[in-house]
């Protein structure tokens, strides 16, 4: 068969055209191909993502738990911290300040030569009878002279003195007591003791004063007592 010059042009114009479409072919094949394979690429980025993720979420957690230790951790040192403070005051090893009453006894100026000496002096019983009234009158804090009287406080006469805490102390004798003013008071009067004292003082001069003060009664903290023989006994 032998074709004419047209078709032999025609023919090398199809074979032409059928490469171009080949290659056409081939490019959008390829492009496809690379839209297929991006998810796959993409996989392993966002598996990082979500161990990245799982991990910070982890930390968050372990900082929770760390917060809620040391939060429960200040407050139980907050409460033991006021149990120590509570039990120092129990003690008396703080000073204590508040509303009050203050009475002052004072020996007599003079002494009749022709009466008992000891008729016109205080007497270490006058300060301990007045301790236990105010004590049960409400006293939260009681002091002589500037001297804590805790649970392990004497008074006693000791000659020419009283001897408190260790220590001699010498009249004018100031007692300061921190409570309510009223039921303080009220106590002294419940007693009798203090009227008592009034006769005293009518008969042989002694000096006895009773205030109120408009400013805070402060009484100084006691003394730690060291121990010793005596320790604690360990719980079982």
């Amino acid at each position: 068969m032998v074709l004419s010059r047209s078709g032999k042009n025609l023919l090398g114009f199809s074979g032409v055209l059928t490469g171009f479409l080949f290659i056409l072919l081939l490019k959008a094949y390829g492009v496809a191909g690379s839209q297929v394979v991006q998810p796959e690429n993409a996989l392993p980025a966002l598996v990082q993502a979500e161990l990245e993720n799982q991990q910070l979420s982890n930390d968050i957690s372990k900082l929770r738990q760390d917060l809620a230790k040391y939060l429960a951790g200040q407050s139980t040192s907050s409460v033991a911290l006021q149990q120590l403070q509570q039990a120092r005051a129990n003690a008396g090893l703080t000073e204590i300040k508040g509303p009050g009453i203050r009475i002052t006894l004072d020996d007599a100026p003079q002494i009749s030569l022709s009466s008992d000496p000891n008729n016109y002096v205080i007497h270490e019983e006058y300060i301990r009878q007045l301790i236990n009234i105010l004590w049960n009158g409400g006293a939260e804090a009681i002091s002589v002279n500037d001297q804590r009287i805790t649970s392990i406080t004497e008074v006693f006469c000791s000659g020419s003195f009283i001897q408190i805490n260790g220590t001699r102390q010498m009249p004018p004798f100031v007692i300061k007591a921190v409570g309510e003013p009223q039921k303080l008071q009220s106590a002294l009067k419940f007693y009798l003791f203090w009227e008592r004292l009034g006769d005293v003082e009518q008969e042989y001069g002694i000096k006895r004063k009773l205030e109120v003060p408009a400013e805070p009664v402060v009484v100084p903290a006691g003394r730690l007592k060291e121990y010793r023989y005596a320790e604690p006994v360990k719980e079982s």
